[in-house]
């Protein structure tokens, strides 16, 4: 195969530009006045360059260019599929649905980037060298879009000796926090990366790794999971000692203790109640159920997760998204006559895993072209080289291996349709018969390309034959597995189950295997009283006004429809209630479905899934710590790979402060002290780079200054300073002027002086006013508001304001409650910040910038 190959049809630019509000406008004809599927749209996943610059205006131009793209690769192969029937299995998301990473890069010249959703690292290496190299590969790899995992059970315990003048190890909490700090400071289009780190329950440090996100302001760039063994589960049951040790998987370690399995126990459920962290990976499950760990000898030995907890992978290996959309199947749903088209969706699932093995090769061309940047910039070689042999060893095991990764969407909805109560009986079994066929066809795809194409590389039937996963095909469809062991197979693993968050919110349907949040939820926004027409239905404390409306689940509007309902009518609260018990959705949304149900589901499930299941059980908030156990165990012997929990309200007002546990009042002192130790915010609006200094007390802003960090008379500031103080004096004329000090890499104070006048005075004015705001004690939360509700004329002040909004944002206390907001995920107003982001505490969707 070359992988040079680009088609006569492929061009350098497109022709036709189109503005934001074009795109909007289209894409909301689209979606059918979907506003929040058309600015998702616009906003993630249209084709654009660098500048903004819009080159698609509906999803259906993406569409084509996804179909355009495939298809050339499938010409590669024989019997290929054509382009017109790419399309019309994308077209309007409603059969395939591409994910993320392959729905923005597949096709775009504009972006050198991976098409990969997740990818893990690790070297195993007990050194400062290599812990250093891993910190670096997640940076190179979150820069291309790609979110990362590794695990930390190699780094030797604290207290260990080391020879070095340190003379003992700091353990793995440190080093927690510097992956965790170089998540945070990559920006992916104006996201964070995605970080996942995890830690054997065997290793010495463990306990230290559970307590870490505890503290508030630790390790807030990554999620965190336990790898628990069966005989730590078998010790938890019997209240027998647990044996932790390092090296974890040595026959003869350095280090052992015997430690007591069930506080231990007691502890993670108790955090995991407290705050949803951390989460628990069963990883003797993982293991003995892994197809690639038949190949571990080879480099395909699992060591951890990608963030989201659903792809288990090997160091340097990736994997690639599609979900197919479960809905779509239902034949005149929401009807009696409604029955799944299973002869159609068995097609399909095999046309979806033919479109992931192309989506293989479409990333083969993005690596070449990574690194052949990587080769072209004027770096030096030597700071190239961790980059360089990183996506070397990826392209390696994406050849070897040609991992996908095909789950579903609208688990719920496709229940629903078929008048199924999910959570039940009835609704579990037939769940499971979906999965299974998905399954057996994925597989049976996956032959029939080895017929076509050849195995993936490294393919042995005999490896395989004792994997329980083979033998549960092998045993469902002899068939196939006669037919696998003759001619191999295309994949090494195939199937996943991932969140889909905004791929949900374009195919309009519940997300992933999750029920349906809510059929009818009120969303609000905020009214000029004083506008024509416009109804207000209550003033908060700060006297904004505010309208609720009702917003209805899409698909439970087809159901309103198929039964006689007027969509457009205003009903009052008692009716909405009728509605929705006469409803397949009645009692069957998350708040509803019995938990240890849901438990079992996914446990039954992931029996036909060879990766894994990213799914959460939401429980209100008044469960005890003791529920929590009991489902950690129920899932544990249902065959879950993973599990996390979320406790409502288990993430506000739960952390403590390390540096004073004393309840703050809010209200400084009206002296402004001297000197103010002081924090660097760098950020970027449109192709402005700003900067912000925020002079704190008790570490919150008591001022702050910016402005544009490369105007002519700007701040010349080194990237590595992000911490120093803003000193006060007055000149000979009295006139107050703040200088910034730092200390340099030589050691040496350095002084910026006269922060007042480096920045634009309009920029500085409107500095004064925040900054006395923030010195009288109001909320940061309301600081912001106040900041984003400013009106101007002037575009650069609009982006002033918005950069100084971002910069305030990180420093709302964890937890806090947002007045007014809804999570554009699933609609409820349940939205605190966490970390200067919005986080849905119902569904865990999150906003950042």
């Amino acid at each position: 195969m070359d992988l040079k190959e680009v088609s006569s049809g492929r061009s350098a630019a497109h022709s036709k530009v189109y503005s934001t509000e074009d795109a909007f406008q289209a894409s909301l004809k689209y979606f059918k006045g979907d506003d929040l599927a058309a600015r998702v749209w616009v906003n993630k996943y249209a084709l654009k360059d660098s500048y903004g610059n819009i080159f698609e205006l509906t999803p259906d131009d993406m569409h084509r260019r996804l179909a355009k793209e495939i298809a050339r690769i499938e010409n590669r192969y024989p019997n290929p599929l054509s382009e017109e029937e790419i399309y019309s299995l994308l077209k309007d998301f409603k059969y395939i649905v591409p994910q993320g990473g392959p729905m923005t890069g597949i096709g775009n010249e504009y972006q050198v980037a991976s098409l990969s959703n997740c990818f893990v690292v690790g070297n195993n290496a007990d050194s400062y060298g290599g812990i250093m190299m891993v910190d670096q590969e997640q940076v190179q790899l979150m820069k291309r879009r790609g979110g990362v995992g590794h695990d930390l059970s190699h780094i030797r315990p604290a207290g260990s000796p080391v020879k070095n003048s340190a003379l003992t190890s700091t353990g793995i909490v440190p080093f927690m926090e510097r992956f965790s700090n170089s998540t945070r400071e990559v920006a992916q289009d104006g996201r964070r990366g995605a970080l996942m780190l995890s830690v054997s329950i065997k290793h010495p440090d463990s306990e230290n790794f559970i307590d870490a996100k505890m503290t508030e302001g630790k390790v807030t760039g990554a999620n965190v999971s336990v790898k628990i063994d069966d005989e730590f589960m078998q010790s938890v049951r019997e209240n027998k000692p647990y044996t932790q040790q390092y090296p974890v998987e040595s026959k003869n370690p350095s280090f052992t203790r015997d430690i007591n399995a069930g506080e231990l126990w007691k502890k993670i459920v108790h955090n995991a109640w407290k705050s949803a962290e951390p989460g628990i990976l069963f990883w003797d499950t993982v293991i003995r159920e892994s197809v690639p760990d038949s190949y571990a000898d080879l480099g395909y030995k699992t060591v951890s997760t990608n963030p989201c907890g659903e792809i288990p992978l090997c160091p340097y290996d990736s994997c690639r998204l599609l979900a197919i959309n479960l809905f779509s199947y239902v034949e005149k749903p929401f009807t009696k006559k409604a029955k799944f088209n299973f002869e159609l969706f068995r097609k399909h699932v095999r046309y979806a895993q033919r479109i992931m093995d192309d989506i293989i090769d479409l990333e083969l061309e993005k690596i070449e072209a990574i690194t052949g940047k990587v080769e072209s910039d004027k770096e030096d070689g030597e700071i190239k080289r961790v980059e360089s042999n990183l996506w070397n060893k990826i392209r390696e095991m994406a050849i070897n291996g040609r991992r996908t990764g095909i789950g579903i969407t609208a688990e719920g909805d496709m229940l629903a349709a078929l008048g199924l109560v999910y959570g039940t009986d009835n609704a579990i079994d037939f769940s499971v018969e979906v999965h299974k066929l998905v399954a057996l066809e994925a597989y049976r795809g996956s032959v029939l390309m080895a017929k076509d194409r050849g195995a993936f590389p490294i393919y042995d039937a005999n490896r395989e034959k004792e994997n329980p996963y083979i033998k549960r095909l092998a045993e469902t469809d002899p068939e196939l597995y006669n037919d696998m062991v003759k001619y191999g197979r295309r994949n090494i693993a195939l199937l996943t189950i991932a969140p889909t968050g905004t791929t949900s919110l374009m195919t309009q349907t519940t997300s992933g295997i999750e029920p349906v949040f809510m059929p009818v939820y009120k969303r609000r926004r905020k009214v000029n009283p004083n506008d024509k027409g416009i109804r207000v239905d209550f003033v908060d404390e700060v006297g904004d006004s505010w309208e609720e409306y009702i917003v209805f689940h899409h698909k439970f509007k087809d159901w309103m429809e198929m039964n006689g309902y007027d969509i457009n009518k205003k009903y009052s609260d008692e009716e909405l209630d009728k509605m929705v018990a006469k409803s397949p959705y009645y009692k069957a949304t998350s708040n509803d479905v019995d938990w240890v149900a849901k438990v079992k589901m996914q446990g039954q499930i992931q029996k036909w899934v060879d990766h894994s299941i990213s799914v959460t059980i939401n429980l209100p908030s008044d469960v005890d710590e003791e529920l929590v156990g009991e489902l950690y165990f129920t899932a544990w012997e249902s065959g879950c790979k993973g599990v996390t929990v979320y406790r409502d309200g288990s993430r506000s007002g739960v952390l403590i402060s390390a540096k004073d546990k004393t309840e703050k009042k809010g209200v400084f002192s009206t002296k402004r002290p001297e000197a103010l130790e002081a924090d660097v915010v760098r950020f970027q609006n449109s192709k402005d780079k700003w900067i912000a200094f925020i002079g704190l007390i008790d570490e919150q802003p008591y001022e702050i200054f910016t402005g544009l960090a490369d105007d002519e008379d700007g701040i010349l500031l080194p990237r590595s300073v992000t911490r120093g103080s803003i000193i006060k004096s007055r000149d000979e004329n009295g006139i107050a002027r703040y200088d910034f000090q730092y200390i340099n890499k030589r050691g040496y104070k350095t002084t910026i002086e006269g922060l007042s006048y480096k920045f634009n005075p309009i920029f500085w004015n409107y500095a004064k006013l925040i900054s006395s705001v923030l010195r009288h004690g109001m909320p940061i939360e309301k600081v912001v508001d106040l900041v984003t509700s400013l009106q101007f004329d002037i575009d650069t002040i609009n982006t002033w304001k918005n950069g100084v909004a971002r910069a305030l944002k990180k420093y709302i206390p964890n937890g806090t409650s947002v007045d007014g907001a809804t999570c554009a995920g699933c609609g409820s107003e349940n939205v605190v910040y966490q970390e200067g982001c919005l986080i849905c505490k119902d569904c865990g969707s999150s906003k950042c910038g």
